[in-house]
This record gives C-alpha cells, sequence and structure tokens, in this order.
C-alpha cells in the first residue's frame, strides 16, 4: 500500500545563531542558493546601512538597495529597480520586518528567491508566506513564496530595542489564542482545520509561552526565534493566515483602522488581544497566565499601557469583526454589544489585576 505524503514549502536553510552573519555569502554558496554572489540586497536606513558596512567587503558583486518605508510603492519600485539590472541569484531582505516584507514582494514580482536576514524579532512575518505592506487604502497582505533560506544573528538581534523583541514574544504567545479561534470555527461552523499547521503554531507560542529565561538570554531568543520561524511555516502549511491570526489580530487590525497614528507595535496590540480573547472564551486560568508572562516581559496586559482608554479600547473591540470579513473567531461567536464588552471588561481588569 503506497505511503501517502505531502511536500511542505519551508526555508531550504533555517540558521539562528551568534555570529550567524559572519559567512553570509559562504552560507548561500554552501546551500547552492548563490555560488556567484550576485545579490540584490534591499536594507534599511538604520540596522540595515549599519550591516551593509560590515558585509559588504565580503559581498563584492551583490548591489545594494535602500528601501523607505514598508509601502506597496516601495517594494514594486525595488522589484523595477531589480529588474533593470542584472541577473541576480536572489533578493536579501536585511533589516526589520517592513523591510523584509518589502523585498518578499519584489522577489516574486521578478521571481527570483527571497533571503530573511532579520535584524529583529518583532512579529512573525519574517518566515511566512505573506508580506503585509501599506497602501493607499491602509494596509494589505500579500501571498507571496516562503523565503528560500532565514538567517538570524543572536548577536545583531541583540542590538535591536528591546521593545521590538518585547513585541515578538506577544505575537508568538498569541498563537495559542489564535488556534483556540481556528478550533472554534472548526467546531461550529464546520470550518477545515488542518492539525499540523495548528500544532505547530500552538507548540511555538507555549515554548515562548513556559521559557523561564528573559530577553537578555541566548537561550531564550533563540527558543523565541525559532518560534516565529515556525509560526511561518505553520502558515505556508495552512495555505492562509489562520494559524497565527484570530481575534487577537483583529482587534489589533481595529487599533492601527481606527487610531493609525497611535498605535502600538503589532506585537504589544495582539499580546493584548489574546489575553482579552482567552478571557472572553472563559479560559480565565490560562488569561491570567498570559498576563503574568507578558508582566514579566515587561509587555502590555491593559489597553492603558499603550496609550488607549477603556471607550477606545471598547471601540476597538467591537469594530474588530469587520477587519477580516468571513472569519469567525470569539468575538464573531459572542457578537458582543458595547455595553457588554465594557462589561466583560470589567471581568477582565479583576482577573489579570489578582493575577
Amino acid at each position: 500500500m503506497p505511503v501517502l505524503t505531502r511536500l511542505i514549502p519551508s526555508p531550504l536553510t533555517v540558521d539562528i545563531s551568534r555570529g550567524a552573519l559572519d559567512d553570509l555569502a559562504g552560507l548561500l554558496a554552501d546551500q547552492r542558493i548563490s555560488g556567484s554572489g550576485c545579490l540584490a540586497i534591499a536594507i534599511s536606513g538604520g540596522s540595515g546601512q549599519a550591516l551593509r558596512e560590515r558585509l559588504a567587503p565580503d559581498l563584492p558583486d551583490a548591489d545594494w538597495y535602500p528601501v523607505a518605508d514598508g509601502t506597496l510603492d516601495s517594494a514594486v519600485k525595488l522589484a523595477d529597480d531589480i529588474k533593470g539590472k542584472q541577473r541576480y541569484d536572489a533578493v536579501v531582505g536585511l533589516g526589520g520586518g517592513k523591510i523584509i516584507d518589502v523585498a518578499k514582494y519584489a522577489a516574486a514580482r521578478v521571481g527570483l528567491p527571497m533571503v530573511a536576514v532579520a535584524t529583529n524579532l518583532a512579529h512573525d512575518g519574517l518566515c511566512s508566506p505573506v508580506a503585509t505592506l501599506d497602501n493607499d487604502n491602509g494596509r494589505g497582505s500579500y501571498g507571496v513564496p516562503t523565503p528560500i533560506a532565514v538567517v538570524i544573528d543572536l548577536d545583531v538581534i541583540r542590538e535591536a530595542p528591546d521593545r521590538f523583541v518585547r513585541s515578538g514574544i506577544g505575537d508568538a504567545v498569541s498563537n495559542i489564542s489564535c488556534v483556540a479561534d481556528w478550533e472554534l470555527a472548526h467546531e461550529v461552523h464546520g470550518d477545515p482545520i488542518d492539525g499540523l499547521a495548528a500544532a505547530m503554531a500552538r507548540q511555538a507560542g507555549e515554548a515562548v509561552l513556559r521559557h523561564p529565561g528573559t530577553i537578555r538570554d541566548d537561550s531564550f531568543l533563540k527558543v523565541l526565534a525559532e518560534g516565529l520561524v515556525l509560526t511561518g511555516i505553520s502558515m505556508t502549511v495552512a495555505g492562509d493566515s489562520r494559524p497565527a491570526s484570530g481575534a487577537c489580530h483583529e482587534i489589533s487590525h481595529a487599533f492601527d483602522l481606527l487610531f493609525p497614528k497611535r498605535s502600538a507595535p503589532h506585537g504589544e496590540q495582539v499580546a493584548i488581544g489574546a489575553t482579552f480573547a482567552m478571557h472572553l472564551r472563559g479560559a480565565h486560568e490560562e488569561a491570567a497566565l498570559f498576563a503574568d508572562v507578558l508582566r514579566r516581559h515587561e509587555l502590555p496586559v491593559l489597553p492603558g499601557d499603550i496609550g488607549f482608554t477603556v471607550d477606545e479600547f471598547v471601540q476597538a473591540v467591537e469594530y474588530a469583526p469587520q477587519t477580516r470579513p468571513g472569519r469567525f473567531t470569539i468575538l464573531e461567536h459572542l457578537d458582543l454589544s458595547a455595553d457588554q464588552i465594557r462589561d466583560a471588561y470589567a471581568d477582565y481588569v479583576k482577573t489579570t489585576i489578582s493575577s
């Protein structure tokens, strides 16, 4: 009887270690991604520019492309610039999430493999099959191939602002709530659920949630980086963002849309959203654990921690389902009025403060 298997698109190589960038050219050559060293490298004006000075001597045949911002226009411009030059082996995104997403989109547009070199761990987009870019209508998500390689130098990560790393913790932990929403959609509406994708995303979140270390520990940073990579792969397995996008992300999107000039980092907003969503589904012990871990890592638990009033939080939660039409989460299931959200929030505060 034949053994049935499925092929899962995933990076050819994932290097998460101290000094991982010391021989980027050698790693890409060894993996037959780029033997010639002809690379189009997209960089930011901050961490990317600083690393250019360090890496350029070892990459003499690479061309460097500064990227102004994380917009669709910048991604299209990068693709057009790349098409007008020599034949490259790959596109490298060197920087934070915005640069990596721009590089992902540009690489897809010109038909080249993409290498993600992350300089911070702010969210799970570094290995996902999605490029999130700002456009004229706000922000859009665009399907792209999974990066062919992911390189995360822990020495470089340590140089990033602490807030960026903590944001990644919030995004990783939120997986647990996202998978719970996915399972709810399966139970109530019969939405298909991919057990492998759900397991990968949930275990990535659990590993970060239950690790005793801090962002000062290499062991914790490695678990966090691995968790974010696995989350990205889980979305590839599922074929969409469902393993890592639930009510918590709807709430975050609502903050972004309703208060675009005041929204906090993505991971901070989804951390609050995930903890509140766990409370809404009656998982009060889990919500209390979330709150304890978030506080230990100096992440926000209440909207006031990121500068929003209770009324604004209620407004965001009420508006949240409109951000992802067709997605079923605990918010759509309960369909709470503004007054009911306010009452649930009051109970949430009591639970998290007493935890």
